[in-house]
């Protein structure tokens, strides 16, 4: 006779693996965020405006190091997420739960606080280029490790459960994206702006921590975690049963693993192709091709000044975000329905569309969607739809798989998440060099 699980008390499991996927990208969003306060710190300092309306006419002896620190910022990012999701894919089992997240954490916050700290500290171009680099290396690896233990965890209990991360994660880049123009609107200077950044993140990257801390007291994760150790004895026994009366041989238990892997992957790999697929087509349209928008209603007033930030970033962030919550309420298509598929290959539809707009500079295409209102609704169907149908495949895969499995989908699938934001990263310069 099934037991029935019980109930979600003040939705506190819920909440808390909100907060966890709030912490798991709000730090590098913040990161992004302060880009200008880093590149101002690599020009000579004799030239140096801390000032956030720094203009461009003053870019033009811009230092190799200036110049080339978002190239090599996406490269030190993708490389090690990419990396260390699949290791982690491949180890969870081997290293306990608790220590990959709280280790993970705790790192993050350091990481931070010795970033928030040097903001005091003057050092030259070359040794904080350096500096940054190794610390962008750091966060994306031990972030990657969180994400995929989160996503493994989420897989243990109800499908519904994958949403508060991803949703988590797009409140991160609207938290982001509101900072950015505040700063602006402030006209605050870019370390003081910098350092508030910082110091915000610690503070999220602590109460995640209290947070997780709190996750394993709760009885409805007790539930689903009591119930994942009682079903994968049993399972492997069964397994080890039909092995042995089937070919009468011995079981290698490593060779086991390897085909359960295996066997976890053909069972999601359309679900992990497809949420590939839709991060692919975003990150090589946004930021590299959105964010050289300019607006055809600008006269040199505020609006041209906030265009980017509001239409580009937040517009993005806050719609991406609604898509990603809605998968708490409405899961529709279905998992086997053809929809799902289709509805993720049409968005590559975005990509010619949002050339075709008024991309500065451009070589080879026409402008043909000359109105910012244009912009502003490719935009929002842009965004809301990458959250929406990448948080379906997430909240899916984990639940084609066996109860036991699904911690090691929840893992395959964050692999394959951040696959596709490596290949949307190598593929942007191509799609931006197309226009």
């Amino acid at each position: 006779m099934a037991v029935s699980s019980p109930r979600d008390k003040y939705f506190g499991v819920w909440l808390i693996f909100f907060m966890l996927g709030l912490g798991t990208l709000l730090p590098w969003n913040f990161f992004m965020t302060a880009t200008m306060y880093f590149t101002s710190r690599l020009k000579d300092s004799s030239s140096v405006d801390y000032s956030a309306n720094q203009t461009e006419a003053e870019g033009e002896h811009r230092s190799i190091l200036e110049a080339k620190f978002n190239n090599v910022m996406t490269l030190c990012a993708m490389l090690p997420l990419l990396l260390c999701t699949c290791l982690n894919s491949f180890l969870h089992s081997l290293i306990p739960q608790r220590l990959r997240v709280m280790g993970s954490l705790l790192i993050i916050m350091f990481v931070f606080m010795a970033t928030a700290v040097l903001v005091r500290v003057p050092l030259e171009p070359l040794p904080f280029f350096c500096v940054t680099m190794v610390k962008i290396i750091i966060i994306n690896s031990f972030g990657a490790i969180l994400q995929g233990s989160l996503f493994g965890m989420a897989g243990l209990l109800p499908a519904s459960y994958t949403t508060p991360i991803m949703s988590g994660q797009g409140l991160a880049g609207t938290f982001a994206a509101f900072a950015m123009i505040c700063a602006i609107a402030s006209g605050s200077e870019l370390h003081d702006a910098a350092f508030g950044y910082f110091i915000t993140a610690c503070v999220v990257i602590l109460l995640s921590v209290l947070s997780y801390i709190l996750l394993p007291k709760l009885e409805f994760f007790q539930f689903y975690q009591q119930r994942n150790r009682n079903q994968r004895p049993e399972e492997d026994n069964s397994v080890n049963l039909m092995n042995s009366e089937s070919k009468g041989e011995a079981v290698d238990p490593n060779t086991h693993q390897d085909v359960s892997m295996i066997k976890i992957f053909k069972k999601i790999w359309l679900l992990a192709l497809l949420v590939c697929f839709t991060f692919t087509v975003t990150i090589g349209t946004f930021p590299a091709i959105t964010a050289d928008t300019k607006s055809t209603l600008a006269d040199g007033g505020s609006w041209e000044r906030y265009f980017i930030p509001v239409s580009c970033f937040l517009l993005f962030n806050l719609c991406d975000w609604a898509g990603r919550s809605l998968t708490a309420a409405c899961m529709w298509p279905g998992k086997d329905s053809l929809v799902l598929p289709v509805s993720i290959v049409c968005r590559l539809g975005f990509l010619p569309l949002f050339m075709l707009c008024n991309v500065q500079p451009r070589l080879h295409l026409p402008v043909f969607f000359h109105h910012d209102g244009w912009f502003i609704f490719f935009m929002i169907l842009f965004a809301f739809s990458n959250g929406y149908l990448a948080s379906l495949c997430m909240c899916f895969g984990p639940k084609n798989v066996l109860p036991h499995e699904a911690e090691t989908a929840g893992a395959i699938m964050a692999f394959f998440l951040s696959l596709g934001l490596a290949l949307g990263a190598a593929l942007s310069f191509l799609f931006r060099a197309l226009v």
